[in-house]
Parts: C-alpha cells; structure tokens; sequence
C-alpha cells in the first residue's frame, strides 16, 4: 500500500488547492443533482436508443463534463498555454469521440438479433454490449497510436506490468465490506447483477454456471476498455499536454460516466477515478486500475446473485 500513498501524497503536494478542490467538489455536486433530478442520461439521452442522436447526446454530455473540469482547474492555475498547443485539442476530442461512440453504439442490437437466430437475444445482446469495445475502443485506439501518437506510451498504460499490483488486490479487499452493505439496499439490487440468467445455457446444451462465467469474461474485458480510456489515455496519454492536470477533467468525465448507475455509486466514482488516476499517473500502468476495477465489478455482482438466490 505505500506505494499507493506516496502517490496520492506527491499528488496532492504538487497540484492540490482548497479553493480549486472545493469548486470541483461543488460543480460535481451541482453536475450529478442535475442529472438525478431531470433523469438525463436515462430519461432523455437514451430515449435516442438506435438513433444516431443518442451518440451526439453523449458527446455533448462528455465535453461537458471534461472541458468543464479543465477549465475550473486552468481557472485557478492559470496555465492556459498548455491549451494552445493543437495537440490538446487533436486528442481531447479524440477521445470524447470515442467515449460518445462507444457510449452511444446501438448496432450491437440488431446483431443480436441476427445471431443465433435472435433465439437468445438478451444474452447475445449482454455479451456483445461488452465485447463492443473492441471495435469502438481498441480499433480506434490502434489507429490513434500508431498513425498519431508520437509519444509511445507503451499503449497508453497496458504493457503488462505483473510486479507490485499486491496493493491493488488488497485495495479490492477493503471494498468487501461495503460492498456486502450496499448489496441490501434496493437501489443496489436494481442494477445489479449485470446479468440475469437467460436461455443460453439450454441453447448451447452446458451447465449455467459456463454462460454466465463466459458473460463475466466478457463483462470484466468491457472494464479493460474503460481503465484504458479513461487512465490509460486521459491520464498516461495526456500527460505530456496537461501534465498534472489530466487528473480532475478525467474525474469529473468519469462521474458523468455513472449517471445511469445508481447515485452512490456515482459519488463513490469520483474517489475511486480521482485514485486510479493517480496511481495511472505514477506508475505509468492501467493495470492496477484494472485489477480494482474488475474485481470490485465482479464482487458486486457477485454479492448481488447471493441477495437473490
């Protein structure tokens, strides 16, 4: 865990205010009241389901939310040359494209219903909502990275780094316990688990316990995505452009991130994103923020299959 302290502790020594930290707070409280209460991402962004729309609706809610951070913390350090750089923007807007298009994406539907036949669509439908990424995530990234990116930022975090994620794994175990409290109460229950048993396993003649570890499979890769966009090339991507700066834009875009979740949830996004942004800062690596994220993604669907056994 040291390591881990000493990153939030040279975090908060060099970029740290009150008077900037307290406005985030304030704006972000201001952001998600907003969002609750006028229901924007369910009630009005999704109703565009299977209309281009739904993509224009997420990036204007994205740029919202990430420029807005940006210029409350270029506000208070002043360092407002770091936007006049081009590349700032040739990358900012880059990856708000592809977190509208990866948030928006409604194609996935309709192959599930040409798939097998449309006889198991809820379950192809779930799988296909998390493998989408690799064609909405990874390609464009590829892309970005090898006809763009000057910087090499060994994919922006995901060179395999094995040693010292030990930290990380205990991380996911003090979540445990609030975990097992969230997972009575009924907002929690309504979301999760992600994924309620289907006809897949009839289908496909195997025992449930085999499509619904393949559905994890695949629920846990779209978490991959996700540290990858997030830590991975708002933080370790951005870096060389806003340096210590990455970290509150990317925090606030990743809370608006959770506004179809349930609302604790989406508090709790803004500690756990500002923390793995930190540690993707540091360490240069996105694997620590995967091995939270995953596992805690896992233990909450996990504690909620037990509430409903």
């Amino acid at each position: 865990m040291k390591q881990i302290w000493e990153a939030l502790r040279k975090q908060l020594r060099e970029d740290f205010r009150w008077d900037l930290y307290v406005t985030i707070a304030l704006f972000l409280a201001l952001f998600i009241t907003f969002n609750y209460s006028v229901n924007l991402e369910k009630g009005i962004i999704d109703s565009y389901y299977g209309n281009p729309l739904r993509i224009v609706g997420y990036f204007f809610l994205y740029c919202f939310a990430y420029y807005s951070g940006l210029f409350i913390w270029l506000g208070f350090t002043k360092e407002w040359q770091r936007i006049k750089n081009p590349r700032f923007w040739l990358y900012s807007l880059f990856i708000l494209v592809v977190l509208a298009i990866d948030g928006g994406l409604y194609s996935y539907s309709q192959w599930s219903r040409t798939l097998f036949n449309g006889e198991i669509y809820s379950y192809t439908y779930r799988c296909l909502t998390n493998l989408s990424s690799a064609l909405t995530v990874f390609l464009p990234f590829g892309l970005f990275y090898y006809f763009i990116d000057n910087q090499r930022h060994h994919f922006y975090g995901l060179q395999p780094k094995w040693t010292n994620l030990k930290p990380y794994f205990l991380l996911v175990s003090f979540m445990i316990p609030l975990i097992a409290w969230a997972s009575f109460q009924p907002d929690f229950l309504r979301s999760y688990p992600s994924y309620f048993d289907s006809n897949a396993d009839e289908y496909f003649g195997v025992s449930r316990w085999v499509t619904t570890l393949l559905y994890e499979l695949f629920y846990g890769f779209d978490f991959v995505a996700t540290e990858l966009m997030f830590r991975g090339f708002m933080v370790i991507g951005m870096a060389h452009l806003l340096g210590r700066g990455t970290i509150l834009p990317m925090v606030v875009c990743y809370a608006s991130l959770h506004f179809g979740k349930p609302l604790g949830e989406t508090i709790g996004s803004i500690f756990g994103g500002y923390i793995l942004g930190v540690i993707a800062l540091q360490s240069r690596s996105v694997w620590g923020g995967i091995v939270v994220h995953v596992g805690v993604a896992w233990l909450m669907d996990l504690a909620a299959w037990l509430q409903k056994i």
